[in-house]
């Protein structure tokens, strides 16, 4: 089981001093991965509990984010030209993009650059956005209905851009002429595409057959849903006649700190303490997600009462002390 760290740029405050020391200490720690987040506001409806949808459209989750409205964070993909020139080894990337905010041949361009910036290190991960006052924020309430077809057409113009000397494309969100877009990344034919799907595991697998992606990434998924979220997909693609990728990763953006006592982990939906619990707990967790097919937990440090100290602390624990265990396993 490989490490990423999901880097907390979005919470009630953090400093760029913190974000450097946390991405220091995922390098040294040789960790795979460390990923930002993607958001542009936090609605004052917010903090009401008054959102139009609950996080995430998971029943299971409150009508706010869990950051306040006024609260200090910072933009996630301006963070990952920084990422490449603080870090040598560890992969970057943003989970996930919310492509109906950005251009699809500029956000193909721009990453191209940013796979430069990197050497070959960038992973780029897409999905659909699920909160309509963002949209507004971005001046995209009119494709919040088509999103999910906005992802496809992404797609299909990041490849088509990274892949040609020269690239026209004319669909529903995007209509230009044969042109060329600058440097292709290093990393060809691209960077690996992770996507998020968080509803439909028939859609997942069709996306993963036509466009060869590389890696799915959930949001506090239990052992179970890893599980299930894999088979359902695997059977999918075996009625298209395809399989998973080789080195196809299965992820999940999870809450992550060790508590000197145990915790309540009793199954409570996407709220449920998954890697949150004392040494043994995170050991038994890790195991059981190995187990049921995931390959790197995305660890996503709490979002307010726990110091960066703590962070950084427990992640030199639990790569140093709890994934051998769960490795020899």
């Amino acid at each position: 089981m490989k490490l990423a760290l999901y880097l907390p740029n979005f919470r009630d405050h953090v400093t760029v001093k913190e974000l450097e020391d946390l991405t220091v200490l995922a390098e040294d720690l040789d960790f795979d991965s460390v990923w930002t987040l993607d958001r542009i506001i936090v609605p004052e409806s917010s903090d009401r509990l008054e959102l139009q949808y609950p996080f995430g459209m998971m029943d299971d989750l409150p009508r706010g984010l869990p950051v306040v409205a006024a609260g200090k964070w910072f933009q996630g993909m301006t963070l990952i030209p920084w990422l490449a020139a603080k870090t040598e080894k560890v992969r970057i990337g943003m989970s996930i993009i919310d492509t109906p905010y950005r251009s699809p041949g500029v956000l193909a361009a721009e990453l191209a650059t940013q796979d430069h910036l990197a050497n070959g290190r960038l992973n780029v991960g897409v999905g659909s956005g699920w909160m309509p006052e963002e949209f507004a924020a971005a001046s995209a309430a009119h494709l919040f209905p088509r999103r999910h077809a906005h992802v496809r057409e992404t797609i299909e113009i990041m490849q088509g851009i990274w892949s040609n000397e020269l690239f026209e494309y004319h669909g529903e969100f995007a209509d230009f002429p044969l042109s060329g877009f600058g440097h292709k990344p290093v990393q060809q034919p691209g960077p690996p595409i992770f996507f998020s799907g968080l509803k439909d595991p028939k859609r997942s697998a069709k996306r993963i057959a036509k466009y060869g992606l590389q890696g799915w990434i959930g949001i506090q998924d239990s052992p179970e849903d890893i599980r299930r979220w894999k088979g359902e997909m695997e059977r999918e693609l075996g009625e298209l006649g395809r399989g998973f990728p080789d080195g196809f990763e299965m992820c999940s953006m999870i809450w992550f700190v060790i508590t000197d006592e145990p915790m309540d982990q009793t199954p409570a939906g996407k709220a449920t303490n998954l890697l949150a619990g004392n040494a043994q707990q995170i050991e038994d967790m890790l195991k059981r997600y190995k187990e049921a097919g995931m390959t790197m937990p995305l660890l996503w440090p709490p979002f307010r009462d726990v110091p960066t100290s703590k962070t950084l602390d427990d992640l030199k624990r639990l790569n140093e002390e709890i994934l051998p265990k769960v490795n020899a396993s």
